[in-house]
């Protein structure tokens, strides 16, 4: 009973740490990330006195370079512009916030676990994510826990209310269907090429019940998600097993139950369409382009349509176009895309810096894990596709990534490794 309700915790704190939120008992200017990085930095301190000296990753050493750059050119666009947007400016900050975080969440999986690698943290953010659908639905149908949680999360869900969307405790609009995608990547890839959880059943029921359930409620929540249902779907097809000359049994195994378990949550969804009024305008919102395609012939959605019709919006002028015009918060130039917010703030060469920071994280590693490289480099690409519908920052799980053992420690002994002892 014990280890349950630190199962429970450590899912709570994985959720603060994915899904930050403000609450009523922090200090205004706080919330559950900022926390989580400030006693994750005492912790990473206590640790490294404890073993008199500090181990640092030296890919990380060249993502703290990038990132440092980044920052100084935001800072020169924002001062050639005489504006003080330094929304990007700090962003050596939020990087570290990230890592302090990602360090506390890891460390408390290895305290529980007595490790952290890539199957037992998917575990949790799938975990998390399942259960962040599971809220959303809970909010929008039952009034009082809607009130509850109301009282003592501060997440904007005015906004949302207005906009009539869904919500969870932290997750909604775009940043959730970002934080889904990449989830429901992770989880194919480790349907896909973990021996452990090809042989469980269980354990391959469970995954696939959340994924398949994320891939649902989590575009009711935001379209985003369909991202990562294409990324997870297509890593799938191609790293399964189940389309090669010699199918293996665990390869046949995954397919019939990815099936079953596709049947049941289709068939619980389409009872629900038909008998929910609320369901019924939720699906219709989350495919509202197949709903489109079936019904007039043409994909199109709402949200689509906007922004290619209004918030395709870039530089009038050359200086703009290289050094940016240094805003980018009050929403003053109109659009959520994230390449025309980007190059609006500090032009193509923070940009590309930009973007270099993610490439370069990914590359890193894809050559860490040859079990895992192809994720990385999909999680490259869906970076870039990500941009198109809004500005985000996924350093968040590379934050996780260089905490992960499997990662931290792969190669020779402390290959990639750097030491700094007292």
């Amino acid at each position: 009973m014990i280890r349950i309700i630190l199962y429970i915790l450590l899912g709570i704190l994985t959720s603060f740490y994915l899904f930050p939120v403000g609450l009523t008992i922090l200090p205004d200017a706080f919330n559950t990330k900022m926390v989580l990085a400030l006693v994750g930095g005492l912790l990473f301190g206590y640790n490294s006195l404890q073993e008199r000296g500090i181990s640092v990753q030296m890919g990380l050493l060249g993502a703290v370079g990038i990132a440092l750059f980044f920052s100084i050119v935001c800072y020169i666009a924002t001062d050639l512009n005489n504006t003080a947007d330094y929304a990007y400016v700090t962003y050596l900050g939020s990087m570290f916030t990230w890592l302090g975080g990602a360090y506390m969440v890891c460390m408390a999986i290895k305290g529980l676990h007595g490790r952290c690698n890539f199957r037992v943290l998917t575990n949790y953010l799938a975990a998390v994510c399942f259960v962040q659908c599971g809220l959303a639905l809970l909010i929008d149908n039952h009034e009082g826990f809607q009130l509850l949680v109301d009282s003592y999360v501060q997440q904007g869900q005015a906004f949302y209310e207005d906009k009539d969307r869904l919500y969870g405790i932290g997750a909604a609009l775009d940043t959730a269907g970002v934080r889904f995608s990449i989830v429901l990547l992770m989880i194919s890839a480790l349907l896909c090429h973990d021996e452990q959880v090809r042989k469980s059943t269980s354990a391959i029921v469970a995954l696939l019940l959340v994924f398949f359930t994320v891939a649902l409620v989590g575009n009711m929540i935001s379209r985003t998600t369909i991202i990562g249902l294409a990324g997870g779907m297509l890593y799938a097809i191609l790293f399964s097993g189940l389309f090669r000359f010699e199918i293996r049994f665990s390869a046949l195994k995954l397919g019939i139950w990815a099936t079953i378990t596709l049947v049941l949550v289709v068939a619980i969804g389409t009872f629900l369409y038909r008998t929910n009024d609320d369901f019924y305008g939720h699906i219709r919102f989350a495919f509202e382009g197949f709903f489109n395609l079936v019904e007039t012939g043409e994909w199109r959605t709402g949200s689509t349509d906007k922004l290619n019709n209004e918030m395709w919006i870039w530089p009038e002028d050359t200086k703009t176009w290289i050094i940016g015009s240094g805003i980018f918060g009050s929403f003053v130039y109109a659009t959520d895309i994230g390449y025309c917010r980007f190059i609006l703030y500090c032009g193509l060469v923070g940009f590309s810096i930009f973007s270099l920071f993610f490439v370069y994280n990914g590359l890193f590693f894809m050559n860490r894990s040859g079990k895992y490289a192809t994720m990385f480099v999909v999680l490259i690409v869906m970076s870039f596709i990500f941009w198109v519908k809004i500005a985000t920052d996924i350093f968040l799980i590379y934050a996780l990534f260089y905490c992960v053992d499997e990662f931290v420690s792969s190669g020779n002994n402390d290959d990639g490794l750097l030491m700094i002892n007292d």
